[in-house]
């Protein structure tokens, strides 16, 4: 083969893989990016079936003077600083136990896992009875204990909290897996060596485990964090922002304007949320990974 047919070959076999992309990139393009670009559009118009009439910042103005919003706002970083939370550290803690020497680990890793392939409208109205103030099994529950259940969705206090407790359920296996991926791709050289210095347990999980483990970590936040500020279908299903508001978030706010008719409005709020989740993950994904990096 000649030296001027090697840049030849170079560049064929540069461009073979970028075909391979084609199936997921039509995919994406039509599933995400048109109804973005096509939902930014609608978000300047005032638009029904019949038609649309551009209208310019209109929808935005009406969407940030709407009385509910802010206590929406501080519901959804409330939501999604809670749920990702806890699934950071009981998604850690069942990693760690799940990876351990015990009996039925293989069955036990699919029990945590399972409850993340059910339906979410189906999770939100069978802990809805589950929770009944009156007839719910869980209250029952605690009245055979001598424990006067509360109202877990009918409290204003205790609502949006229920429903946070019914994500981390629900999601908390996603995150276990994740992290049993983590440590078990940890060198087991590292544990032999900790075991001949005579390091306990505990030290192990501080010095070794928790270190190494900081890319999962980092993993587990940005999608347990994005999931919890965009969160809709489990809030809808077991509250529908109640009782009130008081439960609401931005994505039930903006729900109840597509359900008013103002799709303009709704599609104003739903950019609004798209670049309001941008604004906090971009920062924090770009932060973490640059800890991992100079770690």
């Amino acid at each position: 083969m000649t030296t001027t047919a090697l840049p030849r070959l170079r560049k064929s076999r540069s461009h073979y893989p970028l075909w391979f992309y084609l199936p997921a990139g039509a995919v994406y393009g039509v599933l995400f990016i048109v109804p973005t670009i096509a939902s930014f559009y609608f978000a300047f118009t005032r638009w029904n079936m019949s038609g649309t009439e551009f209208i310019g910042f209109e929808n935005f103005a009406l969407f940030f003077s709407e009385p509910y919003l802010f206590q929406g706002m501080v519901n959804t970083f409330i939501y999604g600083v809670l749920t990702s939370g806890l699934k950071v550290v009981l998604g850690l803690l069942l990693a760690v136990f799940l990876t351990s020497q015990i009996i039925a680990r293989g069955y036990l890793r699919s029990v945590i896992f399972f409850p993340t392939l059910v339906s979410t409208v189906g999770v939100g109205i069978t802990f809805t009875v589950l929770m009944d103030p009156e007839e719910g099994l869980i209250n029952r529950a605690l009245a055979v204990l001598g424990v006067a259940g509360p109202g877990w969705l009918t409290d204003p206090d205790l609502a949006l909290i229920s429903v946070a407790l019914v994500d981390v359920w629900k999601g908390v296996g996603l995150a276990t897996l994740i992290y049993i991926a983590g440590v078990v791709a940890i060198p087991q050289e590292f544990f032999e060596a900790a075991k001949v210095d005579g390091a306990s347990a505990y030290q192990n999980l501080r010095h070794i485990t928790l270190p190494l483990l900081r890319p999962a970590t980092a993993t587990v936040i940005v999608l347990s964090l994005i999931g919890g500020l965009r969160s809709f279908d489990l809030i809808w299903a077991m509250t529908q922002g109640g009782p009130g508001f008081t439960s609401d978030v931005v994505a039930s706010v903006i729900f109840k304007q597509y359900q008013a008719g103002f799709w303009g409005l709704s599609s104003a709020g739903n950019v609004v949320l798209f670049l309001l989740v941008a604004a906090l993950m971009v920062p924090l994904y770009w932060k973490l990974n640059r800890k991992e990096v100079e770690q």
